[in-house]
C-alpha cells in the first residue's frame, strides 16, 4: 500500500446556541445532524469508528483520532478537531472544525469528496442547532439499489420528489415523500446534495452516484411519533421502485 499524502480540511462557522449546547450536539446529539455516534467522555476514551479521544475539554475542545487503516477506507489515519468559542454573549457559538489525515490513493478525488461532505454536514449542523437542538431524534439511513449509480440518478431522484429543476435554496415545496407529503423548505441544493427541512425533520439526499456509488438518503425525524424503522423501510421501497 502507498504511504499516502496528508490532507487537511478546515472550516469555521457560527451556529445558534451556547457552547454547551453545541458541545452536546457534537458529542451526544450527533444523530440529529450526522449519524448516531458515541464518545467516552475522557481523554484516552473510545471515539467513533474505533478511534480514541485525544482532547476532552468541554465545552471548548474535542479531538479524536482513528489510526487503524481498516477502520477508515482509503486512509491510514483520520483526525477530527473541534474548537468552540462563545459569541453574542453566549447565545451563539463559533466552531472551528478541522479534519486531517492521510489518503493512501486517488488523493484529489478523495479530498474533493470529503470537502463537499464536510460542507453539507456542517450546514446540517447549523440547521439542527437553529431549529431542533436538544430534541429527541429518530435517525434513518439507507442507500439506493445498484441501478442508482447511473450518471442521471440524482436528477431522477429530485424529479421524483417533485422538485422543480429551477427550485433553489429557500424555496418552499410540496414533496412527494413515501411516508407522507412534506411541506418543506429546500435548505440546501447542489449537484451532489439536497437538504429539505420541515417543522419536524431534516431530510438529506446524497448524489454519490457522481462518484460511482448508490444515492443515499438519511432522515433526522424529531416528530412526536417518529419511527426510524418505518421511515427506513418506506424510503427503501421508494428508492427500489424509482430505480427498478
Amino acid at each position: 500500500m502507498s504511504r499516502g499524502k496528508e490532507f487537511e480540511i478546515a472550516r469555521e462557522i457560527e451556529v445558534e446556541g451556547s457552547p454547551a449546547e453545541l458541545w452536546d450536539a457534537l458529542t451526544t446529539g450527533t444523530g440529529g445532524w450526522l449519524r448516531p455516534m458515541a464518545y467516552e467522555p475522557r481523554e484516552g476514551g473510545a471515539a467513533p469508528s474505533g478511534g480514541t479521544v485525544t482532547r476532552w475539554d468541554p465545552p471548548h475542545r474535542l479531538t479524536a483520532r482513528v489510526e487503524d487503516p481498516d477502520r477508515v477506507a482509503g486512509q491510514t489515519f483520520d483526525q477530527l478537531d473541534h474548537t468552540i468559542e462563545p459569541r453574542d454573549g453566549g447565545r451563539r457559538s463559533w466552531l472551528r472544525y478541522v479534519r486531517s489525515g492521510v489518503f493512501v490513493d486517488d488523493w484529489e478525488a478523495r479530498y474533493d469528496g470529503v470537502a463537499r461532505h464536510t460542507d453539507f454536514h456542517l450546514h446540517t449542523l447549523r440547521q439542527y442547532m437553529a431549529y431542533f437542538a436538544g430534541r429527541p431524534v429518530a435517525y434513518s439511513a439507507l442507500n439506493g439499489p445498484a441501478a442508482s449509480t447511473a450518471p442521471d440518478s440524482f436528477v431522477m431522484l429530485a424529479r421524483a420528489l417533485g422538485l422543480p429543476d429551477d427550485a433553489s435554496e429557500g424555496a418552499r415545496v410540496r414533496v412527494d415523500a413515501p411516508v407522507e407529503e412534506l411541506d418543506a423548505v429546500i435548505d440546501f441544493r447542489s449537484p451532489y446534495f439536497i437538504g429539505l427541512r420541515t417543522d419536524d425533520a431534516l431530510h438529506r439526499f446524497f448524489g454519490r452516484n457522481r462518484s460511482g456509488a448508490p444515492v443515499g438518503v438519511c432522515v433526522h425525524d424529531f416528530g412526536p411519533h417518529a419511527d426510524a424503522k418505518r421511515t427506513e423501510l418506506a424510503w427503501q421501497d421508494w428508492l427500489d421502485h424509482l430505480y427498478g
